[in-house]
């Protein structure tokens, strides 16, 4: 009995072992790939958004809704 608790401890050595070089070879192999985002070359030259962004956001509202007033208006 006491053999057998020794080989199943073995077992799981060796199989926590093979776990935890694979894990590490996943982690290396996605850890160097780029996230699509910051690392892209279209996003080089450009500003990160500003804090008055919801005002061109209000001015832009304001224009199509006035024009879709005017036309539906002058329609008529």
């Amino acid at each position: 009995m006491y053999n057998q608790q020794n080989n199943r401890t073995e077992l799981q050595k060796k199989i926590a072992a093979e776990l935890s070089d694979k894990a590490k070879k996943k982690h290396d192999a996605t850890h160097d790939l780029p996230d699509g985002v910051d690392d892209s070359a279209f996003m080089q030259g450009t500003k990160r958004t500003t804090s008055l962004a919801w005002v061109w956001i209000l001015i832009v509202t304001v224009i199509v809704v006035g024009l879709v007033i005017f036309f539906l208006t002058s329609s008529n």
